[in-house]
């Protein structure tokens, strides 16, 4: 499916008054690309713990991280419309106010209504428990593809070779669905199948009926059978990533129980912090 509207999402924290903006300006040249339209929300987070109140406290006071979290969006908000207002694009910047307990809200209300969200890596130097809500939330309730970007990486318009991670699960084939305009145009595509099953529907020919579907897209994809000779299955793929010099990974993403701490499942989660390219993940 085309991707005519793109989402990125900014979070501004008082005392963190310039956040990263690298998704940002990523989303705005794949808008010019796929001739889009870039929707930028702002989200002034209120580090009022939840549930805060003492009897014995003015009202002033509670109020006062609630205005200083929407005053610092409200900047943001003025900045990106400046930065904006010189591309030949279409484009809308909005802004929010949240707590992070209703962080997911906020986000997956906004982010159902696209077809693509653009986020940079969660995890690293200057990344917090806010940014992970925000991917959760666009691929977890609101259900939509994210294009995940590590710091400084912008996704080319045409990338020359993808790296597709196939194992038949939905959730990969959703991503692959999500991918298919940019694998239509790669130069490359590469199905990447780590120790496939001996006994299943594939087992004489793994892959072959994704690259058979992909064939009729104008996709002409080449299929890797990798075996599992590192530890984890994170670990092979990264180095696939860089053996094929790939451009960028497909994959599903995966997740544990609400109950869990973290949603996102242990090989997604150590792809995000380690893939050394962008990651277009789907559901």
């Amino acid at each position: 499916m085309p991707c005519k509207t793109l989402l990125t999402v900014i979070t501004a924290h008082a005392a963190r008054p310039e956040p990263d903006l690298s998704a940002f300006e990523a989303a705005i040249g794949l808008a010019r690309s796929e001739n889009a339209h870039l929707e930028a929300l702002c989200i002034g987070i209120d580090d009022t713990p939840w549930g805060f109140f003492y009897g014995d406290t003015n009202i002033a006071v509670l109020q006062d991280a609630p205005d200083r979290a929407l005053e610092a969006a409200r900047l943001e908000e003025k900045r990106l419309k400046a930065r904006l207002s010189r591309e030949d694009i279409r484009w809308s910047v909005d802004t929010a106010l949240s707590q992070q307990a209703t962080l997911s809200t906020v986000v997956s209300q906004r982010a159902r209504f696209s077809d693509l969200v653009v986020l940079s890596r969660p995890y690293g130097a200057g990344r917090n428990p806010v940014d992970v809500a925000v991917l959760e939330a666009a691929l977890f309730d609101a259900d939509v593809p994210v294009l995940v970007l590590p710091e400084g990486q912008a996704i080319p318009a045409n990338p020359g070779r993808i790296v597709v991670a196939w194992n038949r699960s939905p959730e990969a084939l959703a991503a692959i669905r999500a991918a298919l305009p940019l694998l239509i145009r790669a130069e490359a595509v590469d199905i990447a199948i780590i120790d496939p099953e001996d006994y299943g529907p594939e087992r004489s020919d793994p892959g072959g009926a994704l690259a058979q579907w992909l064939a009729r897209h104008g996709v002409r994809a080449e299929i890797s059978v990798l075996a599992r000779t590192l530890p984890r299955v994170s670990e092979v793929l990264i180095r696939h990533l860089r053996d094929r010099q790939a451009d960028l990974l497909v994959m599903g993403a995966y997740g544990h129980s609400r109950f869990r701490e973290a949603i996102l499942g242990g090989a997604t989660r150590e792809l995000l912090e380690n893939a050394p390219v962008p990651v277009l993940m789907a559901r």
